[in-house]
């Protein structure tokens, strides 16, 4: 498929899969006029490595894990190792702390919204 239709397919713009081709994250095959030619696979994986980049993983680590990966459903491939399971525990910890960062930061949003929900005492007004 071309470019255009595997933007379409999976709502990544044609120039972030110029990107992912760059990176080495994505390949395609040349047409004799030059055109890029994705594989049917190319939409698992694209859609694969936008969940990778949500999850707050760098263009770099990404690389690293995608042979480790199935496109089609994310699960170990073959290639999966104990250093994966190291490195993906430090990102999984990563992420952890993000999370636990954005409770806390929702908390404190609570609160003043609380607060500012309140009506204001007859002295202040």
């Amino acid at each position: 498929m071309r470019i255009g239709e595997l933007a379409r397919r999976t709502g990544v713009s044609e120039r972030s899969l110029r990107y992912y081709e760059q990176e080495g994250l994505l390949s395609a095959e040349r047409t004799p006029g030059g055109h890029r030619a994705y594989a049917e696979a190319a939409v698992d994986r694209v859609r694969r490595i936008q969940e990778l980049y949500a999850a707050g993983l760098c263009s770099a680590k990404i690389v690293q894990l995608l042979p480790c990966m199935r496109d089609s459903d994310g699960g170990p491939s073959e290639t999966a190792d104990a250093s994966l399971v190291r490195e993906l525990t430090v990102e999984r910890d990563r992420i952890d702390r993000m999370i636990e960062d954005l409770r806390r930061s929702r908390s404190l949003l609570d609160s003043v919204i609380e607060a500012a929900s309140q009506p204001l005492p007859e002295a202040v007004k």
